[in-house]
């Protein structure tokens, strides 16, 4: 089964509320701001980028459960 990405925000915004204070979310339409696409290489959707002090230290590609996007990101919680 294939999920939307308008499935998946409601995944994303429990996690930001979950880990309040250690993770902060932002969504970005690519097809609103293909330059910000470009820029970090968005290739496909979704894509997730973590950010740590600035910079871009991870990829998350395709949709995931949110047990499956935890795990993915435990190393920056």
């Amino acid at each position: 089964m294939v999920r939307s990405v308008q499935e998946d925000r409601p995944i994303l915004d429990q996690i930001a509320e979950d880990h309040a204070g250690k993770v902060r979310v932002a969504k970005l339409n690519v097809d609103e701001n293909p330059e910000t696409g470009r820029r970090f290489q968005v290739m496909s959707i979704p894509t997730w980028l973590v950010f740590q002090d600035g910079q871009p230290k991870a990829r998350i590609v395709g949709a995931k459960s949110k047990s499956d996007l935890e795990t993915e990101l435990a190393a920056f919680l």
